[in-house]
């Protein structure tokens, strides 16, 4: 039994990254957005063993969901190379587990997105996509950390 359970241990991230990827609802969950929040979590935060592939081909597929030309993946890639100057930059260790970290590396996004094809309603949308990433952080990060323990 205890196999068992250090088993799911080790594939919780990878499940949860795709089960938040394949909900994708247009208004609360678009292009399975919110797996950003395991995918950032994961590889930055509380980095795991061959999660970083896996998490790089996730922000590519939510790239394509999107139509975008490789946003989300380029953020990643670029988070991911800062992250290597851990000298000056440990996420692992900041406080309310990276939260501010994880909402510039979603503001940019977002940013990109708005300035990419300004109008009204992208803004608002892009608004709402930011706002929303940052609402959910918390809690998905509480339940993250239950299912550890």
């Amino acid at each position: 039994m205890a196999n068992v359970i250090l088993f799911l241990k080790h594939i919780f991230p990878f499940i949860i990254t795709l089960i938040l990827w394949y909900l994708a609802i247009p208004f609360w969950n678009p292009a399975g957005i919110l797996a950003l929040i395991p995918i950032f979590y994961y590889s930055f935060v509380k980095p795991k063993n061959n999660y970083s592939l896996f998490a790089l081909i996730f922000c590519f597929l939510i790239d394509y969901r999107c139509n975008l030309l490789l946003l989300w993946t380029f953020l990643f890639c670029l988070f991911y190379a800062i992250n290597g100057f851990q000298k000056y930059f440990d996420v692992s260790r900041m406080d309310n587990d990276a939260i501010h970290i994880f909402l510039l590396f979603t503001g940019i996004g977002c940013f990109i997105l708005t300035i990419g094809g300004f109008t009204f309603m992208n803004m608002v949308n892009n608004l709402w996509l930011f706002a929303w990433l940052g609402i959910l952080y918390p809690p998905i990060v509480a339940m993250n950390k239950w299912i550890e323990k």
